[in-house]
């Protein structure tokens, strides 16, 4: 198409400006005639340039370069830094340029609003936002996208799918980054941010998670007055949340908005598996009203409950200095790690945990820590899901703005009991004490079924029907097979009864130990955990008994 050779055309010759021309000649031979030295290559530093160069190539690119941002474990740290530099904010257009999209979506303005300011009080490369009032006095943002976006970056993404599989066919080295699966991760995500309908369900979704926590707030949805390219939502004034003079001002304590903006992200990532994605501290705002308030909610991310548990076992290891439950997160994330280079990898891993705690004040920089770990996995050339460097992004700009608002607070001796606490009630649920209930029923009848299905064998045998030929040792094998497994099978049952009417008595009683009827009870069903524990341990160590005798 002629569109995508002029976009080549231009993308070509604005890295050769910024001094890629080497780079350009490589992958688009014959694309740029003439000098391929750009005039910044000696005057800018090479990470500086690439981004430079990204802001100039305009939006699909500096949303991409915001994606890889967040591969900390795929590119070196001072990249990083200045890709997190990125910017996408640009000049508004004209209200007459977006006007017919409005009035497709929404009617006439004059009659839809009360009033309308045609002079956007925000612009971003995909959308820009006007204030505007509803005929009932209802003050609302009006989000309303750039016309012709959607055919630029689906241009782009073309472009940037090619660049990507002729970067892999040249430069074979390159392939550790995985700039193909990149490029797919990122179009299928700069899609749904372009979709409005969905930015609005995942606004109502967080809204209806966020429910139960006072002081966080999440602005209404509009539908009537919106579609997939106009999003009408309720307009909340406030503060940035790192506007800290100006919070201070309301009377708001920072160390208690510190624990609420905590408790919001913990909630949204380990109990619903939903949380935003973006949480940059243009996106958190602060009312007078003292309400901690959520706002463009087009990039969010979406954790399975496996995931959920892996990334509580991974932050817990963090926590607890354990190498070993670190691993085994990463092999529960798929993180595939060379046999030779295992024992060196947990070193390394084990080394920054320990050098990144402070004895004396018994705190950990677990900042600093989330920063490493990502740095060792690029050393490695590992491969590591977009969603766990998505939670780890999230993780860290939690960090910087909880560390913002109260210097002193200490992540790890808040965020440990925490999810102690998500392990300990997740395996003394009720749900897992009903899956528990139907693996013992399962059990019974299975075990219930073996004499059954002996009596029918031996009905057969009697009969003549098959012929059996083995000798008599293996007859008695067999029969202390049986035996033995049964026994195993009544001991499991008990042990599992034991657990589930323990477990069922605690979820039911909130009496303290020893306090009246019920506290005795439920001290009780502690020694029948005790019990549980000491029979399951007996068992075992009279299975593997009977396993070693066995010839």
């Amino acid at each position: 198409m002629l569109s995508h050779v002029r976009r080549y055309r231009e993308i070509a010759g604005i890295l050769v400006t910024y001094g890629f021309g080497a780079l350009v000649e490589g992958i688009l031979p014959g694309t740029v005639r003439g000098r391929l030295s750009g005039k910044t290559s000696d005057s800018e530093s090479l990470y500086r340039r690439i981004r430079l160069a990204l802001e100039e190539l305009g939006p699909t690119f500096v949303k991409f370069g915001q994606l890889m941002s967040t591969r900390r474990e795929l590119f070196p740290p001072g990249l990083i830094d200045e890709l997190t530099k990125l910017t996408d904010e640009v000049a508004p257009l004209p209200f007459e340029a977006v006007r017919p999209l409005i009035e497709e979506c929404c009617g006439p303005v004059g009659e839809t609003f009360a009033s309308f300011d045609t002079v956007p009080f925000a612009a971003a490369s995909l959308a820009q936002v006007h204030r505007a009032t509803l005929p009932d006095g209802t003050a609302v943002a009006v989000k309303v996208q750039r016309p012709g976006i959607e055919e630029t970056i689906e241009t782009d993404i073309a472009i940037l799918a090619n660049l990507a599989r002729r970067v892999d066919e040249i430069y074979p080295d390159l392939r550790v980054f995985n700039l193909q699966g990149m490029v797919r991760e990122f179009s299928g995500q700069i899609r749904k941010e372009l979709d409005f309908i969905r930015e609005a369900n995942n606004t109502e979704r967080l809204a209806a998670s966020m429910a139960d926590i006072p002081g966080v707030r999440i602005p209404r949805v509009f539908r009537n007055v919106s579609c997939r390219r106009v999003l009408t939502m309720e307009f909340i004034s406030g503060v940035r949340i790192d506007d800290i003079a100006a919070i201070r001002k309301f009377g708001i304590v920072t160390r208690d908005l510190s624990e609420l903006v905590l408790q919001a992200f913990l909630t949204q990532i380990f109990e619903d598996g939903f949380f935003h994605a973006d949480p940059h501290t243009g996106n958190l705002l602060v009312t007078p009203e003292h309400e901690l308030v959520f706002i463009d909610c087009g990039m969010v991310g979406v954790l399975r409950p496996e995931r959920r548990n892996t990334f509580v076992n991974l932050l817990l290891g963090m926590v607890g200095e354990d190498v070993g439950r670190i691993m085994e997160a990463y092999a529960a994330f798929g993180i595939e790690i060379r046999e030779e280079d295992v024992e060196s990898f947990k070193d390394e891993t084990y080394d920054i945990i320990h050098g990144y705690r402070t004895y004396e004040a018994g705190q950990l920089d677990f900042r600093e820590m989330l920063v490493q770990i990502p740095d060792v996995m690029r050393r490695y050339h590992l491969q590591v899901p977009l969603a766990m460097m998505q939670v780890l992004k999230v993780m860290m700009i939690i960090l910087d703005i909880t560390i913002l608002l109260d210097p002193a607070f200490n992540f790890p001796a808040r965020v440990g009991p925490y999810l102690s606490d998500i392990v300990a009630e997740r395996y003394f649920s009720s749900e897992r004490a009903r899956k528990a209930g139907r693996t013992i029923l399962e059990s019974a009848e299975q075990a219930v079924e073996i004499p059954a299905t002996l009596n029918t064998a031996l009905k057969k045998i009697s009969k003549g029907h098959f012929k059996v030929d083995f000798a008599g040792n293996d007859v008695l094998q067999l029969g202390k097979s049986i035996s033995h497994a049964s026994y195993v099978t009544l001991i499991g049952m008990i042990i599992a009864s034991l657990v589930i009417g323990s477990s069922l008595v605690v979820l039911s009683t909130e009496t303290p130990l020893g306090t009246g009827t019920c506290g005795i009870i439920r001290l009780l069903t502690l020694l029948g955990y005790a019990a549980a524990v000491f029979i399951g341990i007996a068992t075992l160590a009279t299975v593997l008994r009977g396993r070693q005798r066995m010839p």
